[in-house]
């Protein structure tokens, strides 16, 4: 009887000296309410896992290609300077003593057409690919 009282005081008083704490749930990923400084980090840890590779994406490591990746990047950059030294000559022309002269030009890939308007001065530039911009230069 002893052993029964003993062991039923010892199941009664373990309940009591447990303690408990609430759970709080708190995402990582920000874009569940999470820390925004987590973004970085979870971006990086997805791209290192990543395995899939788009095929059109993967580099050739013949020679030919580098020789013609850097043919086209010197490409690209003298036209990018021929197309900023001819944007700052028509806009000196423009602001400066003398106007744009009406016509047609070709540089490269790209045609620009310059007309004058009622609200000023147009110049329509087309690349060889299919795009077009248009900018009215208004008169002062």
């Amino acid at each position: 009887m002893k052993q029964l009282v003993l062991s039923f005081l010892l199941l009664i008083s373990v309940p009591v000296c447990a303690l408990a704490q609430a759970f709080v749930y708190h995402p990582n990923n920000p874009n569940f309410g999470g820390n925004t400084f987590n973004y970085s980090w979870m971006l990086s840890q997805a791209q290192a896992q990543d395995r899939n590779v788009d095929p059109s994406t993967r580099r050739t490591t013949t020679s030919s290609s580098s020789s013609n990746n850097t043919l086209n990047n010197f490409a690209q950059s003298l036209q990018s300077q021929l197309l900023s030294r001819i944007t700052s000559s028509l806009i000196n022309k423009q602001f400066g003593e003398t106007t744009l002269q009406p016509g047609t030009y070709k540089f490269g890939d790209f045609q620009v057409d310059i007309s004058n308007d009622a609200a000023g001065v147009i110049v329509r530039i087309v690349d060889g690919k299919g795009g077009e911009t248009s900018v009215t230069i208004p008169y002062f």
